[in-house]
């Protein structure tokens, strides 16, 4: 039996610990910052990112770090509230052009925290000239979300949980 309790025990505790990691919505719980990857940028903005997958990571990075309550850290559970596919496109400045929702599950209040991150998060890096087709990046993103309405970004999310 006791064989049967110490991990168990064990698995509270880590359990416990990595709930300390994440940002609660509760107002009664305190929130903290989230750690995301920095952006790397030359000296007028520019994302120093080479590729395609490279410079949409470091959108999704930017995401991340201007909406920290609303992001979790973590690997997302098995069965998602919501996922949320956004494209959108962003100019030779960086500016945020349009953007528009291709999948949901139609859950509102998801989409709309996947669009209002997006717009937060702007203006973003400026993309590289080479990457640029007609003016502008186009970029396809998925928001991840919990029960708890928090989400995480594919391109830097940690692998999903197993059910």
């Amino acid at each position: 039996m006791f064989r049967r309790i110490v991990p168990l025990a064990a698995t509270a505790l880590l359990a416990a610990l990595a709930g300390c990691s994440s940002v609660s919505l509760d107002p009664a719980q305190p929130t903290a910052p989230v750690a995301s990857p920095a952006v790397e940028t030359t000296g007028d903005a520019t994302s120093t990112a080479a590729t395609l997958s490279g410079y949409k990571y470091d959108l999704a990075s930017r995401i991340a770090q201007t909406s920290p309550v609303q992001v979790f850290v973590g690997r997302p559970q098995a069965l998602l509230r919501s996922v949320v596919v956004v494209k959108y496109q962003v100019d030779a400045s960086g500016r945020l052009m349009r953007s528009e929702i291709l999948r949901s599950n139609r859950d509102r209040v998801t989409e709309t925290a996947a669009l209002a991150s997006l717009r937060k998060a702007a203006p973003f890096p400026k993309p590289a000239a080479h990457l640029l087709r007609h003016g502008r990046v186009e970029i396809l993103e998925t928001w991840l979300f919990n029960n708890d309405g928090r989400f995480q970004l594919r391109s830097i999310a940690e692998p999903q949980m197993a059910e």
